[in-house]
């Protein structure tokens, strides 16, 4: 069987692929220094696709190969379906919140410095004027389990007193601190299993 080889293949590159970019973050960790401007990076991006992407690397040549397979039989095209659907069950979610979370926020920039009190958001690079006070209220929306691979997707909505609402994914950053940031204000927590925005 050929589909072995390919497996191992894969999973070899794989392999390479995450260490040559840890070995790259680490480099241009020690050359930068830390940063309070947060907008859309690869390394953020693909911190939060790891997993669904290697599901469908793994996952995905078993199925072709399986569809690909001489005459399958009743059982054997349920087998291949039952596979299909895990895999897609694992990774579609979170890719379909990846996507939904990019459109938001490709243009958006986020400032945060706690210490100094200043958090401002951009939109194609133009600034977003409020301030702590003319935020009404802010939904933290967080996803129930934080076992699923799209845990980690979560979004800020800052209601604006002149009804602006911004929304901030965690694609930019953790927003974790943000919110504790924004406690002090009407903060509502919600907690969903999936977070579509």
């Amino acid at each position: 069987m050929k589909l072995f080889p390919l497996v191992r293949q894969l999973l070899e590159l794989g392999a390479v692929l995450v260490g040559a970019l840890l070995l790259l973050r680490f480099v241009t960790g020690i050359f930068t220094r830390r940063s309070n401007a947060y907008h859309l990076t690869w390394v953020r991006q693909l911190q939060l696709l790891f997993w669904p992407l290697l599901t469908l690397a793994v996952g995905g040549p078993l199925v072709w190969a399986g569809l690909l397979a001489a005459p399958l039989s009743g059982y054997d095209i349920l087998l291949v379906s039952l596979l299909a659907a895990v895999i897609l069950g694992f990774a579609g979610p979170a890719l379909v919140l990846h996507g939904q979370y990019y459109l938001r926020n490709q243009a958006t920039s986020l400032i945060f410095e706690p210490k100094k009190n200043r958090l401002e958001v951009y939109e194609n690079h133009l600034l977003i004027p409020f301030t702590r006070q003319q935020v009404v209220r802010v939904e933290w929306v967080e996803c129930r389990s934080r076992r699923f691979f799209w845990s980690q997707y979560n979004y800020l909505r800052l209601h604006l007193a002149d009804g602006h609402v911004l929304t901030l994914t965690s694609l930019l950053t953790n927003l974790r601190p943000v919110a504790e940031f924004l406690r002090n204000t009407q903060l509502e927590q919600h907690r969903r299993w999936w977070c579509l925005l």
